[in-house]
């Protein structure tokens, strides 16, 4: 087994790594002067199960495009098996046609991703869980909430009502509430344009309850600010912000400083600096991912890495 990586999380492929005791492939991925992506391995892959571990986070067009050479490299270089992992799937908001001349980016990335030579995914929480129907090659989804779940069961956090602040999360709003024993609410939504969110209506009783607001990801935090600030008005004591993957553009980090949210749960799926302002905590998804790699290699099941005691993740 071959594990190497791009250039979009290497902290996190070396904690994968280190997490199952594997060395981190030998690879050179670097720029021409004109920007063209080069790629050489630099140890013998012939007849390997190689893992590639690459995050399509920004700037996404790069970073699947060193993701599609060294796919190539390590397929012409013989590699027995060829696994892409992928943290954070990019383009995962378009899975659909919402309107009239739009693409489905999410399946095109899909029939790229196949066409380089990947033989299955490994993937974490995906925005859309239907993407998986894209591939017709096998894809191992997994997901960070056991992660966090930890987390948060640490903290003992009393009165808890986990909200979903918008109607699509409600599916991930009632595992967490599940497993945190936790009441349920749900924000009500309308989208002002691409960036902006406003929240108009909260169902479920918050008044004087410690929120835990659940996304699978965020990147100009609109919805959930506006939600948070909503839930505030409507008499919560404290909010708490948890989402797997934490884009945070330019806009999302000023709304996240002046919002009411008073902590941001996230993992390390994708690489950041620290944020001055924000009370962010990152948790590891490393051993988790390590773990699922270590299971696919071995032909063994992944299914309990998604499991726990009276239900699933998702």
């Amino acid at each position: 087994m071959k594990i190497f990586s791009g250039n979009s999380n290497i902290e996190l492929a070396t904690s994968i790594c280190s997490s199952i005791g594997v060395p981190l492939g030998k690879c050179t991925v670097s720029a021409f002067p004109n920007g063209e992506t080069y790629v050489k391995i630099d140890e013998n892959v012939r007849g390997e199960d190689v893992y590639i571990v690459q995050s399509t986070c920004p700037p996404t067009n790069h970073h699947l495009m060193e993701l599609f050479i060294m796919m190539d490299a390590v397929r012409r270089a013989s590699a027995a098996r060829i696994t892409p992992v992928l943290p954070y799937y990019g383009y995962a908001r378009q899975d659909r046609k919402d309107q009239p001349r739009v693409p489905i980016s999410a399946k095109l990335v899909a029939n790229l991703l196949v066409a380089a030579g990947a033989n299955r995914i490994l993937t974490m929480d995906l925005h859309a869980q239907q993407i998986q129907g894209f591939f017709d090659i096998p894809v191992d989804h997994l997901y960070a909430a056991p992660v966090i779940y930890e987390y948060l069961h640490s903290k003992r956090i009393e009165n808890l009502v986990v909200v979903s602040p918008d109607v699509g999360g409600i599916k991930m709003a009632y595992a967490y509430a599940q497993q945190l024993d936790a009441e349920l609410a749900i924000v009500a939504k309308r989208r002002k344009s691409p960036t902006e969110t406003e929240a108009t209506a909260v169902i479920g009783d918050i008044a004087g309850k410690n929120v835990l607001l659940v996304d699978d990801l965020t990147e100009t935090a609109g919805t959930l600010t506006s939600a948070a600030a909503l839930l505030k008005a409507r008499g919560a004591n404290s909010v708490i912000a948890c989402v797997s993957h934490a884009l945070l553009s330019d806009l999302g980090i000023k709304r996240m400083r002046n919002s009411c949210i008073d902590e941001l749960i996230t993992t390390d799926t994708i690489r950041r600096s620290a944020i001055e302002g924000v009370n962010i905590t990152t948790l590891s998804v490393a051993g988790l991912l390590g773990e699922a790699i270590k299971r696919i290699h071995g032909n063994s099941s992944v299914t309990s890495l998604f499991e726990f005691k009276g239900g699933r993740t998702s």
